[in-house]
């Protein structure tokens, strides 16, 4: 069935509403087990984060038709993909409501293959970010135009592990900025410590602590509490807390966060705030 021009509408319109789904109400469909070395995953973990965070529903179906779109219900398509109205049948809802319509609608653009063909949909296993479209129960809006990919095992994997990071009691909330941040030095030469707090949209707390010690190399450690504890240690990567960090922290230290430091000392927190920076690597480039 070719989608009405209200469907093609809904699906590129930025300000149609997502709808909150009560965290009581979420479902993850998740395995325990970890993919095989053969089936890795084809997005990167900042990319899948990313994704996951945007999208109230993440559907693994299968497509059952795939009807092309052309015309002015193609406008604003990118240069070597074409665009298909798809219908799928639901085989596991990784993340959303209790329940959703057993067959899915929506609208996706997909890439053509090397020979500037339409690619064959029916019977492909995909996994689509989306949200809800109101009114339409049937109906999904993709997060963006590439958020339905291929299913993989691997992608699978992370995604679900990705949902349970995010929806978790106790997940690290996103950073909005840099509050203050201070260096001490300490009572022998090259000795000291530097303090970096962190803004967060929920007010709860996270904080840096870069320490320097005489003859040791320069460690740091990431605080989720009003307690400062250098035994807590930098992230480890490909988790949401390091996420948070890697993408959500500037590239230096804003100079209004040592605004009240005098300059030498300003100076060194500024260093101990790219060796972090540095430590973290940058968003995306995660293994």
């Amino acid at each position: 069935m070719k989608p009405t021009p209200l469907l093609a509408v809904a699906f590129f319109a930025a300000t149609l509403p997502a709808g909150p789904i009560a965290a009581q109400n979420q479902r993850i469909v998740a395995e325990n087990g970890q993919a095989s070395p053969a089936a890795s995953p084809t997005l990167g973990y900042a990319d899948t984060v990313s994704r996951v965070l945007q999208s109230p529903i993440i559907a693994d179906a299968t497509i059952r038709s795939a009807v092309r779109i052309k015309g002015a219900e193609a406008a604003g398509l990118a240069t070597g993909f074409a665009r298909f109205y798809v219908e799928a049948d639901v085989g596991a809802l990784i993340r959303g409501p209790g329940a959703v319509a057993p067959v899915l609608g929506w609208l996706a653009d997909v890439p053509l293959d090397a020979r500037g063909r339409v690619p064959k949909l029916r019977k492909l296993r995909v996994i689509a970010f989306a949200r809800a479209v109101a009114g339409r129960a049937d109906q999904i809006q993709l997060v963006s135009p590439d958020s339905q990919i291929s299913w993989n095992a691997g992608d699978d994997a992370q995604i679900k592990r990705v949902v349970r990071e995010v929806l978790a009691a106790d997940a690290p909330p996103a950073i909005t900025g840099i509050g203050n941040a201070f260096h001490v030095p300490g009572s022998l030469p090259g000795e000291g410590e530097t303090q970096v707090f962190l803004q967060t949209p929920t007010g709860d707390p996270i904080s840096l602590l870069i320490l320097r010690r005489p003859g040791e190399q320069r460690r740091w450690a990431v605080s989720l509490g009003e307690i400062v504890d250098e035994a807590a240690g930098p992230p480890a990567k490909d988790t949401l807390l390091w996420y948070r960090l890697a993408c959500g922290l500037p590239r230096t230290l804003p100079a209004s966060a040592v605004a009240n430091e005098e300059p030498a000392r300003a100076g060194i927190a500024a260093e101990d705030y790219a060796f972090v920076i540095a430590a973290l690597g940058a968003c995306g480039k995660a293994s």
